[in-house]
């Protein structure tokens, strides 16, 4: 989290932007979160979708992040069996007649097209499980201290983040607040894509300056 965290602060110089809004989902709602406890000033607020944070954790977090089951989890996940899930949704669209739609099987389709640009995604996978194990005691830690103005988004139907996280985001850090969804499950931004543009539309306006129209 803190190489990612540091990889933003340095893509803000480079646009020359100052203090941003920064909007986090799942992993990347714990790599915000660093940002804000590195560069206080260089955050004018946060927005958590569905984060990572405490309590978020099970047994399967445990079996991907451990020295060999890992590495045969990640390998198997992201790199042997991807064209089973392609498999699936192109019955899934005959069945239908129709394409599907961006809401609909989202992680199927992560699962299916995994992207391998910039290498293996399965190490990707496999890296950021691990700082997640290793990690996430120190990111609980640090909310008490973080003060950024905090929008929290979730749903509590999402199966792989508990809501019970998003409640404890909420009341840990000092300035937050939480909103919940419906319908959208983990993968919010892809399956409730107004809500949340529009959450984070509201959210900007009450940190503008008083008398600013941008």
């Amino acid at each position: 989290m803190t190489a990612n965290a540091r990889w933003l602060l340095t893509e803000l110089d480079r646009a020359g932007v100052g203090a941003a809004i920064l909007v986090g989902h799942s992993y990347g709602g714990g790599v915000a979160l660093r940002v804000a406890e590195l560069a206080p000033e260089r955050v004018r607020g946060l927005v958590l979708i569905a984060s990572v944070g405490p309590g978020c954790l099970d047994g399967w977090d445990a079996l991907l992040a451990a020295p060999v089951a890992g590495e045969v989890c990640a390998v198997t996940a992201w790199w042997l069996t991807p064209w089973f899930a392609r498999a699936r949704l192109a019955r899934r669209q005959r069945v239908l007649g129709r394409p599907l739609s961006a809401d609909e099987h989202v992680n199927w389709e992560t699962w299916g097209n995994a992207r391998h640009e910039h290498g293996a995604m399965w190490r990707t996978f496999l890296l950021e499980q691990r700082e997640l194990v290793r990690g996430l005691d120190r990111l609980e830690h640090s909310l008490a201290g973080i003060g950024s103005p905090t929008l929290v988004i979730a749903d509590p139907g999402d199966t792989m983040i508990p809501v019970a996280t998003s409640h404890a985001l909420a009341a840990r850090l000092a300035r937050a607040r939480l909103v919940l969804a419906e319908r959208g499950g983990h993968n919010l931004p892809r399956r409730q894509p107004q809500f949340v543009a529009d959450q984070i539309a509201e959210f900007a306006a009450s940190l503008a300056p008083a008398g600013s129209t941008g």
